[in-house]
């Protein structure tokens, strides 16, 4: 699944291409994915897209009347692609744009959401319920320290807790704690308000590293294969598991945590 760098590097890469453009046709191919499209959608057609914005994972495309909210869900692609291009397996639902532009939504999978949200009110819930975003100013210091109060949970698992903080996803959640010095599976109560800060200024930096070598490595957005995807990163512990920590040469270790899975050094992480 694509974690919330990727998304916004998604984001980032088709916002120029359709913000201030009219759309001119809706293609519904296949209406159930996660949920079925609604019909609803169909008034965007004469519209303009005002902006395109990210919300934890997800894309919320603005117009005068209301929202189209897109998530790519396990195997979901969106890109930009040129006039009337030919129809291919998975590619589930188009918007046509004035600009001769068409943004075209490909699943596999079918665990991909589009939706509508009149006059931009969620009245589904499906957002209201998130926590902060990791890039804000509301995710701050002392933050994590109060929502672990009278909590035990690991913190690998509690930091991938939408309702906690959005888009701290597996391989991010990874990557902070080993930064941090923090064994995955140490439960929150028993983390300082100090280590907690910490943390959150990883966090941050982490995630905007990963966005802004994403904007460098990944495929134009208009080519027909241009697409979201785990982007070249240098990772220090995620997927090196049985390999040499590349700080002290220590063997990587890793664990199962809600079924996901924990990569850590046992040296540098206490």
């Amino acid at each position: 699944m694509p974690e919330l760098p990727e998304v916004e590097v998604c984001r980032q890469g088709i916002s120029p291409h359709l913000c201030g453009h009219v759309v001119v046709d809706v293609i519904v191919r296949h209406k159930q994915l996660r949920w079925l499209i609604p019909d609803e959608v169909n008034k965007i057609k004469g519209d303009e897209l005002l902006s395109v914005d990210r919300r934890s994972k997800y894309l919320l495309l603005r117009f005068n009347q209301g929202t189209l909210l897109v998530h790519l869900g396990m195997s979901g692609t969106i890109r930009v692609l040129d006039g009337t291009p030919e129809v291919k397996k998975h590619d589930h639902f188009d918007l046509k744009f004035s600009n001769n532009k068409c943004l075209r939504f490909n699943d596999p999978r079918r665990f991909g959401a589009i939706l509508w949200f009149e006059q931009h009110v969620d009245e589904q819930g499906i957002l209201a319920k998130l926590g902060p975003e990791p890039l804000l100013e509301d995710f701050g210091p002392g933050y994590l320290f109060e929502k672990a109060k009278n909590r035990k949970v690991p913190i690998k698992t509690f930091l991938m807790n939408n309702h906690i903080v959005v888009g701290v996803g597996n391989i991010y959640a990874n990557e902070a704690l080993f930064q941090a010095g923090i064994l995955p599976i140490t439960p929150v109560n028993k983390i300082t308000r100090s280590q907690f800060d910490k943390l959150t200024d990883i966090i941050k930096s982490v995630l905007s590293a990963a966005i802004e070598q994403g904007g460098t490595t990944l495929k134009d957005f208009t080519q027909a294969d241009g697409k979201p995807g785990y982007f070249a990163q240098q990772l220090n512990v995620y997927g090196r598991a049985g390999k040499k920590c590349l700080v002290c040469e220590t063997k990587l270790e890793e664990i199962r945590q809600s079924n996901r899975s924990s990569v850590f050094c046992p040296n540098c992480q206490r």
